[in-house]
């Protein structure tokens, strides 16, 4: 008996397979079992993975969320696009439906619970069901404690964590109904290190981490998960505007050597929307190259 590993590749992702060969009981030949072919036959028939679900992603027609957008519409999402403001949500769809994903445009202030449910309601109403919530819209007001004011704290507060809380308890009565739901929340390394100059957005993604777990535990018995992400430095247009020092000097503590890309983010976030994932809940990934263990 050995074994022999094949790898190849099937609906755009890749596969490993470990194929073991027997000797038959006469003539030494060796043949593949029948588990072994008939799993195969099943990795290369595989269909896209979220064919039928249906996505909401805040902050999703930009940066990290339309990354993460594309991830979920890569594999059969329908999306709902959630910004504040709508004409750069509906370009974002438009852009979408010319791929052919089906994709709506949304505009809410996460921030407003009212406005948050809302949303939720005509998501549910024009699709017919929510599958998986991304809370992803997130803002920053970064300067140091002694010059942080009360506004600086309190907005970046509302959205990245009440923003959070709102969407999640808005989606979790249609996901309780149908019982079953992906949540998926975008915290982040600097919530579980702390950083300087971002005491408000280290409270608000340490808020968000708690509030996953607090989630999870609430919802599992309903078959609804609830995880987050921790990102570290990943390469966008925001973080694209620091000095070449300041990128230097986070390149520095990563093992990996380099900065993530958003696309990253998207295929974590993609895992634990997947039906993959479904004895995962209440986990924090981090997604830094190795800056944080």
């Amino acid at each position: 008996m050995f074994q022999r590993q094949q790898r190849g590749n099937a609906g755009g992702g890749s596969y490993l397979t470990i194929v073991e060969y027997q000797p038959e009981a006469a003539g030494g030949k060796s043949r593949r079992p029948d588990f072994c072919r008939k799993g195969m036959q099943k990795i290369m028939s595989a269909e896209k993975r979220l064919e039928g679900k249906v996505a909401l992603v805040t902050g999703g027609a930009r940066g990290i969320g339309k990354a993460i957008s594309a991830r979920l519409a890569a594999e059969g999402a329908s999306l709902a696009l959630v910004d504040i403001m709508l004409d750069v949500a509906q370009a974002t769809a438009d852009e979408f439906a010319k791929q052919g994903v089906t994709a709506r445009a949304y505009a809410a202030n996460v921030a407003n619970f009212a406005e948050a449910e809302a949303t939720v309601a005509k998501v549910v109403e024009d699709f017919g069901k929510l599958d998986i919530l991304v809370n992803n819209a997130g803002i920053t007001r970064d300067t140091l404690m002694l010059r942080m004011t009360e506004e600086d704290f309190d907005k970046v507060i509302a959205v990245n964590l009440k923003g959070t809380f709102n969407f999640t308890k808005a989606a979790i009565r249609p996901m309780m109904k149908a019982r079953s739901g992906k949540i998926v929340n975008i915290a982040s390394v600097v919530g579980r290190m702390g950083n300087v100059g971002q005491a408000n957005y280290a409270a608000s993604k340490a808020g968000v981490i708690g509030l996953t777990k607090t989630v999870a535990k609430e919802f599992a018995s309903r078959n609804i998960q609830a995880n987050a992400v921790a990102p570290g430095y990943i390469i966008t247009d925001m973080t694209g505007k620091l000095s070449e020092e300041a990128q230097q000097a986070f390149l520095r503590v990563i093992p990996m050597g380099r900065g993530g890309t958003p696309e990253d983010v998207a295929n974590v976030v993609y895992f634990l929307a997947s039906p993959d994932s479904d004895y995962v809940t209440g986990q924090v990934i981090n997604i830094d190259g190795g800056m944080l263990m």
